[in-house]
């Protein structure tokens, strides 16, 4: 290929469009809320950096649409040049200090500090992934040319330029479109049909009658899904509390109902009830209403532990609403959580309001992440206001969610966004890894709530708005586990939360989205109140979650 045909074949790059797109990527270099390794980071670059490069095209396509003045000759080849000399010293200086950066949050969280900063994998895959993504524009902007010049032959050059564009967007948006819902339904039928296998290859049911999923059930145990399963099995009993807390302990009751025991939430919920009803769940001293997460996981490091600071006189119940991962969950079954967890504390607030107040179980709700969400869209006060719940606990609400994003609002002027106080505590309290809840002006009223949300964690703290304004958190004091060199940057803030978000699953425990069983203990006290727990007993507690029960206590986020 001849030198003539490449360039052709490239294009004009404009060098004053290349050089914001450096200080895109210099930006990108900078610390987030989840550290980020060489190779996460070259492909963060090189898309913020492709990102730059094509708001520099449109700003200097609006500047010439308007007739406004341009440099040319000499005097843009000097101006140029006394941007570029300290824009690419600028970013050599931020490159070499990205490690120690990223090695600051690692230590923070207690991981490995990494050994070198892999300057040639970042630089590499950020020109591999910025020339792709100019590939991309490349075509894209020879589409639009050969749409336009079809349309040149039938109408005046004015309206075939906007009607080419017009046309260039929808099919990039119908062809962008389909693709996506084909994976999405593709990964739909492969999460359904997976779970199928499961139900036919599924373990024997509980021997024990009292169980959920017995032959003596109401509810079918092969129809339950593996997640549900799991958790009907794998709590302790009586005999693992009685042993741990040397007092007599009655075996926990939990009732699940499986996405496919129901055609509707309202038959699911109502099945729900009737197996609660069935196992005297309404006789037990506490009774928990839980969400599970988008696949219908229940994390045993918040079941388990309440469990055992009630000597097993407690029940939960949770009703399935997805096979679906959470993120797919969120985006395509969002209202039918919703419709779940709703279904689900309409039925068991219902009955549970018809017992006399002094012959019933305090009754509380409970979500984790997208369970969380529901779980919240579900709790409806006014509606509760005639006969209210005990308490509320919700770990990592998503940034989306309704209830959490008013209740952060109404934070007291000074307190920190991550871990705000609100009014005086007596309704409302935060507990993170590094808070139980357990802290306030007042003490406790009728109603408890708590969220536990960790200061690193995008799924909590990312901010739509960061496109162009910095996220509340970042104008506080930096905490435990975040960095002090945080720097907003429009759009580039943006990208890096959006990647912390897939990257906080994995981070270490205690940190990102990876909530765990010692970080529960303190909000279920506060919430629930235990009778005759004490501080060694919360120690103790807290040390078997670490090192891990012979059942359950441990710990995951699906």
């Amino acid at each position: 290929m001849s030198n003539r045909r490449l360039a052709r074949l490239i294009g004009p790059l404009s060098v004053p469009c290349l050089l914001l797109g450096l200080l895109f990527f210099a930006a990108s270099l900078t610390p987030s809320l989840i550290p980020r390794g060489p190779a996460v980071q070259g492909i963060l670059g090189g898309l913020v950096m492709a990102v730059g490069y094509l708001i520099g095209r449109i700003v200097a396509l609006l500047w010439s649409a308007a007739d406004l003045p341009r440099l040319s000759g000499n005097r843009a080849l000097i101006l140029t040049a006394l941007i570029a000399l300290p824009l690419v010293a600028f970013f050599l200086w931020v490159l070499d200090s990205s490690l120690t950066w990223q090695n600051d949050i690692r230590q923070k969280m207690g991981m490995e500090e990494a050994e070198a900063l892999g300057l040639a994998t970042i630089l590499l895959l950020g020109l591999v992934t910025f020339a792709f993504a100019y590939a991309v524009g490349r075509l894209t902007a020879g589409f639009f040319r050969l749409v336009r010049g079809w349309l040149y032959r039938v109408m005046p050059p004015r309206r075939a330029n906007v009607l080419g564009f017009v046309t260039v967007v929808l099919i990039l948006f119908v062809v962008t479109r389909d693709g996506i819902l084909d994976r999405v339904v593709t990964g739909l039928d492969e999460s359904y049909e997976a779970a199928q296998q499961l139900f036919q290859n599924a373990a024997p049911p509980p021997d024990d009658p009292r169980m959920t999923g017995s032959a003596a059930s109401l509810i079918d145990w092969a129809a339950m899904g593996i997640y549900g399963r799991e958790f009907i099995t794998s709590g302790p009993d009586a005999e693992d509390i009685a042993a741990f807390t040397g007092r007599p302990a009655l075996d926990p009751i939990r009732v699940y109902v499986g996405r496919a025991n129901g055609e509707t939430p309202e038959e699911r919920a109502e099945l729900a009830l009737a197996e609660l009803i069935r196992q005297g769940a309404f006789d037990r001293k506490v009774l928990i209403i839980t969400s599970p997460t988008g696949t219908g996981w229940m994390d045993p490091g918040s079941h388990d532990p309440v469990e055992y600071m009630h000597g097993g006189d407690i029940a939960t119940v949770a009703a399935q609403y997805s096979y679906l991962q959470s993120p797919l969950a969120l985006i395509l079954e969002t209202n039918t959580g919703l419709q779940q967890a709703t279904a689900l504390q309409d039925v068991v607030h219902g009955y549970w309001k018809t017992l006399p107040a002094d012959a019933r179980p305090r009754l509380y709700v409970h979500g984790l992440s997208l369970g969380a969400w529901s779980s919240m869209h579900a709790t409806n006060l006014f509606r509760l206001l005639d006969d209210p719940i005990d308490g509320a606990f919700w770990a990592g609400p998503p940034f989306p969610s309704t209830f959490w994003n008013y209740v952060q609002n109404q934070r007291a002027p000074g307190s920190p966004w991550v871990l705000p106080t609100i009014g005086d505590g007596s309704l409302v309290r935060y507990a993170s890894h590094t808070a139980d809840a357990s802290e306030a002006p007042a003490e406790w009223g009728g109603m408890r709530i708590v969220f536990l949300q960790y200061s690193s964690d995008p799924v909590v703290f990312y901010e739509p708005r960061s496109l162009w304004r910095a996220p509340p958190w970042m104008r506080d004091p930096p905490a435990e586990d975040m960095s002090e060199h945080f720097v907003f940057m429009p759009v580039v803030t943006q990208f890096q939360l959006a990647l912390d978000m897939a990257l906080s699953f994995g981070a270490p425990p205690g940190h990102g989205h990876a909530y765990y069983a010692r970080d529960y203990l303190g909000p279920w006290i506060q919430m629930t109140a235990p009778d005759g727990w004490s501080a060694e007993d919360t120690a103790r507690l807290k040390a078997h979650c670490d090192t891990g029960f012979q059942k359950g206590c441990l710990n995951g986020m699906r």
